[in-house]
């Protein structure tokens, strides 16, 4: 791993939301983006070589919406950047972690992602994100 990539965090609105860490950072999102498949909507905002990933439900059914049932807003994940997400799977799977999707699939931002069971990390969903080619 060689960097923090994001910091994901559950939002029930994410215009409000937009409108705050635009306040808190004093900048403005670098993107919005939809991502279907993961029933989300998504705004990113860069502090250093940092990213805020805030993320809205746009689905009933999406993770974000079961995590914001259970929750509420706040801190969802932490992503982390990988030169190899392959690699870096079979290196975690053999060391224990639990993968919940050991393919990579289409995340926001141009990236494939991969996410471990908060049960294998300490509570914590952690992604881990590759840039496409």
């Amino acid at each position: 791993m060689r960097k923090i990539e994001h910091l994901g965090i559950a939002v029930k609105n994410l215009k409000q939301s937009n409108a705050l860490f635009e306040r808190l950072l004093g900048k403005a999102s670098y993107k919005e983006e939809e991502v279907g498949s993961e029933g989300v909507l998504t705004s990113f905002f860069q502090v250093g070589e940092t990213k805020i990933e805030l993320l809205e439900a746009s689905s009933e059914n999406s993770p974000i919406a079961k995590f914001m049932e259970r929750r509420g807003e706040g801190i969802h994940h932490i992503a982390f950047d990988v030169e190899d997400i392959r690699s870096e799977v079979e290196r975690l799977k053999a060391n224990g972690f639990e993968i919940l999707n050991e393919i990579p699939k289409e995340g926001a931002d141009h990236k494939l992602v991969v996410f471990l069971h908060p049960r294998s990390t300490n509570g914590v969903l952690v992604e881990l994100c590759q840039d496409k080619d």
